[in-house]
């Protein structure tokens, strides 16, 4: 199983290109990129979300190896 550090690193980037959406969208008054930058940044926390699931899971994994 693969650890979760590049969905941890997808997850950031999309939350950092839909905050700059926002601002972007903020300043032109364009609600629509917006509206995008919103579920951007939401797409981006759940795939960090994922992420830290994918390091858990993998913890888990772990110490039952360890233990067997």
């Amino acid at each position: 199983m693969s650890d979760g550090t590049g969905d941890k690193i997808r997850g950031t980037l999309e939350e950092t290109k839909g905050e700059v959406k926002q601002g972007v969208g903020d300043l032109t008054g364009d609600d629509r990129l917006k509206g995008e930058g919103v579920l951007d940044e939401a797409k981006g926390k759940a795939q960090n979300i994922l992420g830290d699931i994918k390091d858990k899971v993998e913890d888990v994994k772990e110490d039952i190896d360890r233990r067997v």
